[in-house]
């Protein structure tokens, strides 16, 4: 078992190989993706952890990292109670003073959308090998979808690739490492 190198693989084989975000092969080129395997083994130590991971991002230069997946494969295996956390990251977030500055977006390899089927391929665009709390920069955000043509385009785009690919396909994507 090896979260990191799942995660490294779901990113270069879906995020970037089947450009789920745009974005995100800017900053994975350019070194600025900080991955943190998390030890945690209960919500209240991820909680601590995420806090300690928001503050550095606070405290980083963007060119030295823009953003952070906090892997946590001990803790919060179960999507309704990881769904349940993301309302704890959230005030964190603004305990520490950082709405507005930083955010947490959710990955889960059961994330379900709240009016999807939980067999519904659309529902891959947010699954992740492992639950991951992604933290990104506001600033960063709100450039790229201003450079970008069409931001409401990017999720009728992934659904119509992931609808195209299907589960079978999904499933050989993330399948094997590389040998």
């Amino acid at each position: 078992m090896d979260p990191i190198a799942d995660t490294r693989r779901w990113m270069e084989r879906a995020v970037i190989g089947l450009n789920l975000c745009p974005f995100a092969k800017a900053v994975v080129a350019k070194g600025q993706v900080r991955m943190v395997l998390s030890e945690a083994r209960d919500e209240a130590a991820l909680l601590g952890q995420l806090g300690e991971e928001l503050l550095h991002l606070r405290d980083t230069p963007p060119a030295d990292t823009d953003t952070t997946l906090i892997v946590h494969p001990h803790v919060l295996q179960d999507f309704l109670d990881y769904n349940d956390f993301l309302d704890a990251a959230d005030a964190l977030v603004e305990e520490l003073g950082l709405d507005g500055v930083l955010q947490v977006a959710s990955f889960h390899p059961d994330y379900r959308f709240a009016d999807s089927g939980p067999d519904d391929v659309a529902n891959c665009t947010n699954r992740s090998p492992w639950p991951t709390l992604h933290l990104l920069r506001e600033d960063s955000v709100s450039r790229a979808v201003d450079a970008f043509p069409d931001p409401d385009a990017i999720v009728e785009r992934n659904i119509a690739t992931l609808e195209k690919l299907g589960h079978q396909g999904w499933n050989d994507l993330l399948g094997a490492p590389d040998a």
